[in-house]
């Protein structure tokens, strides 16, 4: 190590920033690098013996507690003070693998190397954060360069209890250094240059450890290890299997965040099938742009949860935002130690006797704090199933906001098949006066021998279309779309609406609130009323979904064309089953729209009666 970092001769000092992958990785470099007879732990000797014993059963997560004294009296009375009066606090340390302590101690129990803990045992522990550079700095500079580029932002310690701590670290690194002599001493980066002074200035602390009640080792329930790891859940288990697997982990800070990002699209395609979005490799670069963006803008070489989250609800929506989320928080290594269960969230706990206490952490990384996210949780099963019961089947209605959008779609899909009608009249004449509607130029080059010109003549197109078919999925599975049905319009400016969708009693989102998928659809415009398609004896000759879609829609349509949207062109038989009602199909092509735009206008909501609509935003989900 650089002379810098060195105390002594005997004595050399690590500074890391708590939580910090980088930083474990830095750790585990340098105690390789040379050979340490001892290594000094920022940590009083009372929480040795539970830490150690959560390191020998990592990769399960782990977490010591430590109780503090209660306080003798409330000094003054206020209404916050009577609220928490039965609140205690407890100090802890995450038996985290990416916490670079932790590594060290882990590295220093596997090579038998002997630790000393030799912070100060306090009654009461005052624990800060410090605001400090992203460790995926020490990508491109050494751990030396970065120890004395923060030196400048470093605050002199203002507590009493702070400097006491710093004065008995240095007393106890002059004991260590009489037995030991190599010492790897790993601290706080923000502690280190007044450890460093005091331990040069030889200064003095006589003062008697208290008597501090002992520590606790509990297992973290593992929805809640994203309040307790200094890394995300998910990358920290990335950092485990690298370890077990031998594999490289240098990375993994910024490798870890694109393997977060492709299980959560495995999850969301696992989730939604064919009424998610398409997440392109393309729509993927796109978000990790934004996610590089957004942690400019914060300062910041690594995303957080936070700037993930919203990136991905911006980019994909909010089922993909959620898919994210929760596999973010997922910890693979979650096995039963037989230790009591301990909840936690951001300072504060449960304890197993149900107990809640306020948290400090005696390895503080960077200060973390609540952000608002607006994103619709996923139901519990024992709520859909409630839903589901107290459902009324004899009341249907549709989401407006869905209707607006699928109108759009049938009047954008009947102005797109009437063009193609018009340039099915479309003629080539020789160029005279007027270039009419442009040039021909395949007409040109074919008769380019000739030196004439010729332009296109597209006259205006006759008649109007009032039935449109859109079929998403064909050919389709009847046993994929069991829910058949007719909706009539609830005003003019609606379409008599004839459909097979996926049941909706599948996917209950809200009460009174169901989502259903769009196998194919029917619509005539404007609305008027017809016996449901799927119960008229006149269409049972028709053997497939899309042929009773079809059939209906020449037997009710008034004009003489039907547009219909599919994947390929109509074939001999659905031609056939057209000229027999004496109409022709016009063929608009899927491929001519977004794929993304289809799947957002397949997935729809059915409410369970239109007093539902008051509040059914507050449950709809678009993926």
């Amino acid at each position: 190590m650089h002379d810098v970092l060195k105390f002594s001769e005997k004595v050399s000092c690590l500074p890391v920033v708590h939580g910090s992958g980088d930083y474990a990785i830095a750790v585990r470099r340098v105690m390789f690098s040379s050979h340490f007879d001892c290594v000094a732990i920022p940590l009083p000797p009372s929480f040795r013996k539970d830490v150690e014993r959560g390191i020998e059963m990592l990769p399960n997560i782990t977490i010591a507690l430590q109780a503090e004294s209660e306080p003798y009296a409330q000094k003054s009375w206020s209404p916050e003070a009577e609220e928490n009066e039965d609140r205690r606090y407890y100090s802890y340390v995450p038996v985290d693998p990416c916490q670079p302590v932790i590594a060290g101690i882990r590295l220093a129990v596997q090579e038998h190397i002997p630790r000393a803990y030799i912070d100060l045992e306090v009654e009461e522990f005052e624990s800060f954060a410090v605001t400090l550079p992203d460790p995926y700095a020490l990508k491109q500079v050494s751990v030396e360069q970065f120890s004395t580029a923060v030196l400048p932002a470093l605050q002199k310690p203002t507590t009493q209890q702070h400097i006491n701590r710093i004065q008995w670290m240095a007393r106890k690194l002059r004991l260590l250094e009489k037995t030991f002599d190599n010492i790897l001493f790993i601290c706080s980066v923000a502690d280190w240059p007044w450890i460093r002074d005091a331990y040069r200035n030889h200064a003095e602390l006589m003062i008697e450890e208290p008597a501090v009640y002992e520590t606790d080792l509990l297992q973290v329930v593992s929805e809640n290890l994203i309040f307790l790891l200094g890394e995300l859940p998910f990358i920290t288990g990335l950092y485990e299997q690298s370890r077990f697997n031998l594999d490289d982990d240098e990375n993994l800070s910024v490798d870890g965040v694109k393997d977060l990002v492709l299980t959560a699209r495995g999850k969301y395609r696992t989730e939604l099938k064919d009424r998610g979005r398409r997440i392109t490799p393309h729509l993927l670069g796109n978000y990790l742009k934004y996610v590089r963006n957004l942690c400019l803008i914060e300062h910041r070489m690594t995303p957080d949860l936070y700037t993930l989250i919203i990136a991905a609800q911006q980019i994909a929506g909010d089922q993909f935002a959620i898919s994210l989320a929760e596999t973010a928080r997922d910890y693979p290594f979650a096995d039963h130690l037989g230790l009591d269960k301990f909840v936690m969230s951001i300072e504060s706990g449960q304890l197993p006797d149900g107990t809640l206490v306020d948290l400090k952490s005696r390895l503080p990384g960077h200060p973390v704090s609540w952000r608002t996210c607006q994103l619709n949780k996923k139901p519990l099963k024992i709520d859909k199933d409630d839903w589901a019961m107290k459902w009324n089947p004899f009341s249907h209605c549709s989401w407006p906001p869905e209707d607006v959008a699928i109108e759009r779609f049938r009047t954008h899909i009947k102005d797109k098949a009437l063009g193609m009608l018009g340039n099915d009249l479309a003629r080539t004449e020789k160029f005279t006066t007027s270039l009419l509607d442009g040039l021909d130029i395949r007409e040109t080059l074919r008769n380019w021998h000739t030196g004439e010109l010729y332009v296109k003549l597209n006259p205006p197109s006759r008649g109007s279309l009032d039935s449109v078919v859109m079929l998403f999925d064909s050919p389709a599975d009847p046993r994929d779309y069991p829910w058949r049905i007719t909706w009539h319009a609830e005003h003019q400016d609606e379409s008599t609406l004839s459909f097979f969708a996926t049941s909706y009693e599948e996917e209950f989102v809200g009460p009174g609130i169901a989502m259903a998928t769009y196998g194919g659809a029917m619509f005539l415009f404007p609305p008027r009323h017809v016996p449901d398609v799927w119960h008229d004896r006149r269409f049972d000759f028709a053997d497939t979904l899309e042929e009773r879609l079809i059939v209906a829609a020449c037997h009710h349509s008034k004009e003489r064309h039907i547009a219909i949207l599919a994947v390929s062109p109509p074939g001999v038989g659905w031609r056939r089953l057209a000229k027999r009602y004496g109409k022709k199909l016009i063929h608009v092509p899927m491929a001519h729209f977004s794929q993304e735009k289809l799947q957002q206008l397949r997935m729809f909501h059915v409410l369970n009666g239109q007093e539902v609509r008051s509040y059914a935003e507050h449950f709809i989900r678009k993926a």
